[in-house]
């Protein structure tokens, strides 16, 4: 048993700011790293970049230290927000986690299923937060829309994220990258075990060979226990940029925009206004109500949770748990659009690896 020193820290005995440090600056360390410049209450150390020109930008930038290899960042903070590529995700997250750094990782969690319960098993083993970036969780609309069917029976959900050709996040398939998200948020709604599924998918690439012939259109149909259906898209290659999640519920249609911070519940409604003499003026066959959002950046949002989760010893509301259920449903989707074979929860000899819950 190898012997740990965790990080941490409590409001009430240690007043003094959390020490945090950014774990690779790219399109989205750099956005931590400016996000975190902001809160208050914490110190930001540095970052670590093995991209020495980038890294020494953003260090400048923000008037703090760079380290080329991050293992000499960490005796300098009691936490780091790793985003590095996939592949990346389980050596620099255990490397953190065996030196008693708590940490939040971008999603997914990790490259495997493997990978990903040896960070969750590390986690608990240390005693440091392992909290997750799916950051939808904390977008303002997906928040409201989970208050707005507390009160509602959901009969079905479809979501979409479709994006343009870009070249961030070209290691993994539009399931790891983009569908992740909304399965995240599905299970999280539908809060029943999946007993059902079917997937496609395409790739611009008709060559396999080549190293980015990942799938980059997929569609998925889950099933669960509780009789909820859901319908599951996301792209690469659409021409527009859409994040929505539809709701169908028994009483109502819900509608959340993600991109514009947006949820409108359509109503069936029938009233006739008529005039005196009776006469039908005109007819209102439905409601639209429009819910207020706030406006927080979703981001802002998330590294507050995860320093309060840290400062408090509280566990985070997207764990490594919780992320490791997510991959493993996407890896499953993965397949089946790769395959195209039909699952389902009487048929798991499709199921790698077996035993596989979603519940």
């Amino acid at each position: 048993m190898k012997a740990r020193q965790v990080n941490h820290h409590n409001l009430k005995s240690q007043p003094e700011p959390l020490r945090i440090g950014v774990i690779g600056v790219g399109s989205m360390g750099q956005h931590h790293t400016r996000v975190l410049s902001l809160l208050k209450d914490i110190e930001l150390v540095g970052v670590a970049d093995v991209n020495v020109e980038r890294g020494l930008d953003i260090a400048s930038k923000y008037r703090i230290r760079f380290f080329e290899d991050y293992q000499d960042l960490l005796p300098h903070v009691d936490a780091v927000c790793i985003a590095v590529p996939t592949r990346l995700h389980h050596t620099v997250g255990m490397t953190c986690l065996q030196s008693g750094v708590h940490v939040l990782i971008e999603k997914p969690i990790a490259a495997s299923i493997a990978e990903a319960e040896s960070l969750v098993n590390e986690a608990a083993e240390s005693g440091c937060i392992l909290q997750v970036g799916h950051i939808e969780r904390f977008n303002p609309a997906f928040q409201e829309l989970s208050k707005v069917l507390k009160t509602e029976q959901v009969l079905a959900i479809e979501a979409h994220r479709m994006s343009p050709y870009s070249d961030r996040a070209n290691d993994v398939s539009v399931v790891l990258d983009l569908m992740i998200h909304d399965i995240d948020l599905i299970l999280e709604l539908a809060a029943a075990p999946v007993v059902r599924l079917t997937a496609s998918g395409s790739r611009t690439s008709q060559d396999t060979s080549q190293a980015n012939s990942y799938l980059d259109y997929v569609t998925a149909t889950l099933g669960f226990a509780n009789g909820v259906i859901a319908t599951v898209t996301a792209s690469k290659v659409t021409h527009r940029k859409l994040r929505r999640i539809v709701t169908h519920c028994k009483n109502s249609l819900t509608e959340a925009d993600f991109l514009n911070n947006e949820i409108l519940i359509h109503r069936k409604t029938t009233a006739n206004y008529r005039t005196e003499y009776g006469q039908v003026l005109y007819r209102q066959d439905g409601l639209i109500e429009k819910v207020y959002t706030s406006n927080i950046e979703p981001l802002h949002a998330e590294l507050e949770h995860f320093i309060s989760c840290v400062r408090g010893g509280n566990k985070p509301s997207v764990g490594g748990e919780q992320a490791l259920k997510a991959l493993r449903l996407a890896s499953l989707i993965e397949q089946m659009a790769l395959d195209g074979q039909v699952w389902n929860v009487d048929n798991l000899e499709f199921v790698k690896p077996t035993g596989v819950s979603f519940g």
